[in-house]
């Protein structure tokens, strides 16, 4: 089954997500510096959703430089993913507007750790598909940034009741871990692409 139908829907649909989140955000009350200071706490947690949604567009496209062809588990993988991704938004809306308080902040991580969970989960339906010795096995290995991402996750959600503001500075220290592509698989990429000039 050929993989072009399903990275353009999930191009798409990260898109939308991209734009949803810009029109909910909406302009100053006054045309003030302070009005804008104001929006402050709404403005940086749009930023971190954006480079969330990007380092997941990022990494997918990557992903996929180095798959071949998809089945119908790998579809229910990547929608799965795509709905947790779908709810960024919201959560980010409302983290945005009550971005001290603890129900929001716990919200947004338990979508941020869903979505991790699911990007797994499409690692390994791709991987079991292509096989243990495939290019994305071999990049991925045990995939050691991604658990420790999942973990940073898990830890933001126990705190957020009781210092938010450590489940945020969690929150943004899995963006910077992240921001970098993927250079496991930017690696294979460029050896595939070295060996078959050599051919």
């Amino acid at each position: 089954m050929s993989k072009g139908r399903l990275e353009a829907f999930s191009d798409g649909v990260i898109a939308i997500l991209i734009t949803i989140m810009i029109l909910e955000l909406h302009t100053p009350k006054d045309a003030t510096l302070s009005a804008l200071v104001e929006m402050k706490a709404s403005l940086l947690v749009y930023l971190l959703s954006f480079v969330f949604l990007g380092i997941y567009w990022n990494n997918h496209h990557h992903m996929f430089q180095v798959v071949h062809h998809v089945n119908g588990a790998v579809l229910w993988a990547n929608l799965h993913l795509l709905f947790w991704l779908s709810l960024v938004p919201f959560v980010t809306e409302w983290w945005g507007h009550h971005v001290s308080a603890a129900l929001p902040t716990l919200a947004y991580g338990v979508v941020l750790l869903c979505s991790g969970i699911a990007y797994t989960i499409l690692q390994r339906a791709l991987v079991a598909l292509e096989g243990p010795q495939s290019p994305l096995a071999r990049a991925i290995g045990e995939d050691r940034k991604g658990l420790v991402s999942l973990g940073l996750y898990a830890s933001a959600i126990a705190v957020a009741y009781w210092a938010p503001w450590i489940a945020d500075a969690l929150y943004v220290t899995v963006a910077l871990i992240w921001i970098v592509p993927d250079r496991r698989i930017e690696k294979h990429v460029q050896h595939a692409h070295h060996d078959s000039h050599d051919e």
